[in-house]
């Protein structure tokens, strides 16, 4: 089992104004998508309770991932990951991987590299010399072709994503136990 409780702070730095926003709504979510894991095993971890692959340590894995690659794509650009368009079969069977816990892995396991990730953006976020900086986006079906996003919106889509990905999570972990993250 980890630890649920631990509060995401960037750094000790001072940060005021929009930053000090955008990171205290990523730590909120991110703290309701953690609490959905508290005091399981990963063997219910990895349990689908819903018709779809979804469990909820292949969400913390995935919505890790996700954080990171926005992360990488601030700092280095649409090459950061790569043409979705082109990707084969295999390369989706390995995003699909994203949303389960594989053999070997642990939910003590997913939290901390999720906490790494956190840890990452949160000092991205107090160090970026500039939220408006933009990149443009990757090649994909999902994604308006030649637009850019700055680092602001990027950061926005984290917190939309970690967002729905803990009410996800919540539903899962009901449907396992009944416990519920609020209510």
């Amino acid at each position: 089992m980890g630890d649920t409780t631990t509060v995401d702070e960037p750094t000790t730095r001072d940060i005021t104004g929009e930053r000090a926003d955008l990171l205290a709504m990523l730590a909120k979510h991110r703290h309701f998508l953690r609490f959905t894991t508290r005091d399981l095993t990963d063997e219910q971890a990895g349990r689908r309770t819903t018709s779809s692959e979804l469990c909820l340590g292949g969400l913390i894995k995935h919505v890790a991932a996700v954080e990171r690659n926005w992360v990488d794509f601030i700092l280095d650009g649409p090459s950061a990951m790569g043409d979705f368009t082109a990707m084969t079969e295999a390369d989706w069977t390995r995003r699909a991987d994203e949303f389960r816990l594989l053999p070997g892995e642990t939910l003590a396991g997913v939290l901390a590299a999720y906490a790494e990730v956190a840890h990452r953006t949160d000092e991205l976020v107090a160090t970026l010399p500039e939220l408006d900086a933009a990149q443009p986006l990757p090649k994909a079906p999902w994604f308006e072709p030649g637009a850019r996003w700055s680092a602001r919106r990027v950061l926005l889509h984290i917190i939309a994503e970690t967002a729905q990905h803990a009410g996800h999570a919540d539903i899962i972990r009901e449907s396992l136990d009944g416990a519920k993250s609020m209510g």
